[in-house]
């Protein structure tokens, strides 16, 4: 068995260029074991600074970064020089310093991140589990998701499932009318597995369900976009988590790939903490 390789991935934004990029590595190598740990919205000397405690730690830890602050970017490969740790930006020559550092010739395949592996199915079967689960459905199963998205109607709970499932991850999502709206089952338990909420200010979630009523054409005035009714429902939501102690994201000024990068890093908490 090959020796295992602790991939640090760490990033500035979201993460995204840097998954892609070593989905595309990892491609090129085969029967190489790895770890991922992924750190987004890195963007102090004191974040990176503990990063490179915990890597300094692990056995054949190695990093790849995206961080836009030239100063920052500079001071992660200083630091890591120190600590003889291989970092690397994705900007430079990383099949060949990979090739090195793990002593084995890249196969040089086209496209090779698109190779139909193991984790290219569990990808697939993610997205299947995720668009069944969509919205409440098949509640009975909701003990085989990885991540449980709970929030009030407009808070983007299923282009968020979606967006996680594409990145693996089987998730459910439910609306949240009222707390009698929450499966017993993750009453009873409410560490069941990663489960967050989602929130957002009442303001937007009016100017979105407005848009969305005009879609549908619907002009007649209703409790769904009473901005009375719609501050109760997420000051409930709110209370509710809380209670709970669910962990909570305000989705107001996120984008899809932000809250789905957040609730990624939960997930990592929760499964370490199993």
């Amino acid at each position: 068995m090959s020796n295992t390789y602790q991939i640090y991935l760490i990033s500035d934004s979201t993460g995204e260029t840097l998954d892609r990029v070593f989905l595309a590595i990892k491609a090129q190598f085969k029967n190489i074991e790895y770890e991922i740990k992924s750190y987004f919205f890195t963007r102090t000397e004191n974040q990176i600074f503990k990063i490179l405690d915990d890597a300094k730690n692990k056995k054949n830890p190695i990093i790849l970064y995206t961080i836009v602050d030239s100063n920052l970017a500079k001071y992660l490969g200083n630091k890591s020089d120190e600590k003889k740790i291989p970092c690397f930006g994705v900007l430079g020559n990383l099949i060949l310093s990979f090739s090195k550092l793990l002593n084995q010739q890249a196969s040089h395949l086209p496209s090779g991140q698109h190779a139909l592996n193991e984790e290219y199915y569990e990808r697939i079967e993610a997205i299947q589990f995720t668009m069944n689960h969509d919205d409440g459905n098949l509640i009975n199963e909701i003990q085989k998701s990885d991540i449980i998205l709970l929030g009030v109607s407009r808070t983007s709970k299923t282009p968020t499932s979606i967006y996680l499932a594409n990145k693996g991850f089987k998730t459910s999502n439910i609306p949240l009318v009222n707390e009698k709206s929450i499966p017993e089952t993750l009453k009873k338990n409410p560490k069941l597995t990663c489960i967050v909420g989602l929130t957002s200010e009442p303001e937007r979630l009016l100017d979105i369900r407005k848009n969305r009523m005009n879609t549908l054409r619907e002009t007649e005035g209703t409790d769904y976009t009473s901005i009375d009714i719609i501050k109760k429902e997420v000051e409930e939501a709110k209370k509710t988590f809380k209670k709970y102690a669910w962990p909570t994201i305000d989705v107001t000024r996120k984008s899809v790939e932000e809250a789905a990068a957040s609730i990624i890093k939960i997930h990592e908490i929760h499964k370490n903490n199993d």
